[in-house]
């Protein structure tokens, strides 16, 4: 076995037993590029390995959507087959769920009509899996995998070997025990959650170059991080890798202006210099040097687009922001630096994981980030205290 077969088999065990941590007994939905195979293959093997009772592979095709894009009539497309509803709908009997991310094309869709862009997700699919993931019906984990076309995006040539080696460093493979690795940063993550939950925050405030915006907090809203737990108990861990602390906003209090600080890839196009203002809770202007139609159109998508569901905060011990490389992939990007997300509010954001008055309903949740070096990031609390929490990129409060 050479050395980059050893290497996707640790990896594709860390997915199967720290991301997903997988059930003997269950049915995993894994869903992945065409060009992920390799990792797909090595991930079917280790949950075989693990007991999986069965593993359903969908494979996607980046082109395949664009001709969609490009040909569809309207309503064909967000259609959703009914055959691929009733699929999704059959893993909320305690099922689990693996997607592999790594565009093979970043920027495919770019010249395209960015609302039919915006449109194209299987609208009844996509509500169904997040459905399932809010209300927490199923274990899972997203990852990446890299990719020529991807790799070229990130560093101008397809150096994938180079993507590799960044992405392992993001996932711990570099750490002699890397699922131990991952247990102690998890426990790391907590501990940041429960300083923040200690402080009984009423809103969060982001400041620095083109923004000054305030997030205003539900009483119910609690701080996470990691580690979630599906309704029968099962800990897996969403994103491999991730860095980041959230929590679910009040979705009513958002106020004032926010400038993205990296580049957004967001359903097959870049989105550059993003900035948005927000009143009464709404984004009431969106501007873009490219990309802006993408997201415009998915604000269009339903009333609770364009509203924020998530506050998440990320300093510069990331390992991820660590690589110094920018990803064009949310998975990664968001776990470099601070982040908001517009769309559907997150019910493990909220105490009880009950839905209450204020939290963003949407069928879309699209992460950007809006923190770095230069933005300073304060708790405003119930009392009134002005609370330090980032500054200069450094987080300020205590971890243990």
């Amino acid at each position: 076995m050479t050395a980059a077969d050893k290497r996707l088999d640790a990896y594709a065990q860390l997915i199967v037993e720290v991301g997903v941590n997988l059930e003997e007994g269950q049915m995993l939905d894994l869903t992945a590029h065409v060009e992920h195979a390799p990792l797909v293959r090595a991930i079917t093997e280790a949950a075989y390995r693990a007991g999986a009772r069965y593993v359903d592979v969908l494979y996607a095709d980046a082109w395949v959507r664009r001709a969609k894009v490009e040909h569809a009539s309207d309503d064909v497309l967000g259609w959703t087959p009914p055959w691929l509803a009733k699929r999704v709908e059959a893993f909320g009997d305690r099922g689990a769920m693996i997607r592999v991310e790594g565009d093979p094309a970043p920027g495919l869709l770019g010249d395209l009509d960015g609302h039919r862009v915006a449109h194209s997700r299987m609208r009844a699919y996509t509500e169904e899996e997040l459905r399932l993931k809010n209300e927490r019906l199923v274990n899972w984990t997203i990852v990446g995998y890299p990719t020529e076309g991807w790799a070229r995006t990130v560093f101008g040539e397809p150096d994938v070997d180079r993507l590799w080696d960044a992405i392992a460093k993001t996932v711990r493979l570099d750490e002699p025990d890397p699922v131990e690795a991952w247990r102690a940063h998890v426990e790391r993550l907590r501990a940041r959650a429960r300083a923040l939950n200690a402080l009984e925050l009423d809103a969060v405030r982001f400041q620095g170059p083109g923004t000054d915006l305030t997030v205003g907090l539900l009483s119910q809203s609690r701080w996470g991080g990691a580690a979630e737990q599906t309704v029968w108990g099962r800990p897996h861990v969403p994103n491999v890798p991730t860095e980041e602390v959230f929590t679910t906003p009040d979705a009513r209090r958002t106020e004032g202006i926010v400038r993205s600080t990296r580049p957004l890839a967001v359903q097959g196009a870049i989105v550059r210099d993003l900035e948005m203002r927000f009143e009464g809770g709404r984004a009431s202007d969106v501007r873009a040097t490219e990309g802006a139609d993408v997201v415009r159109g998915q604000m269009e998508f339903d009333d609770g687009a364009a509203m924020l569901g998530e506050v998440a905060l990320v300093d510069r011990s990331s390992r991820v922001g660590r690589t110094g490389v920018t990803f064009f992939s949310t998975l990664y990007d968001e776990n470099a630096t601070s982040h908001i997300a517009y769309g559907q509010g997150l019910l493990r954001g909220i105490e009880g994981a009950e839905r209450v008055e204020g939290i963003s309903q949407s069928a879309i949740h699209t992460d950007f980030m809006i923190g770095g070096p230069e933005i300073a990031v304060d708790g405003l609390a119930r009392d009134g205290r002005v609370v330090p929490i980032i500054r200069e990129d450094v987080w300020q409060l205590s971890e243990s």
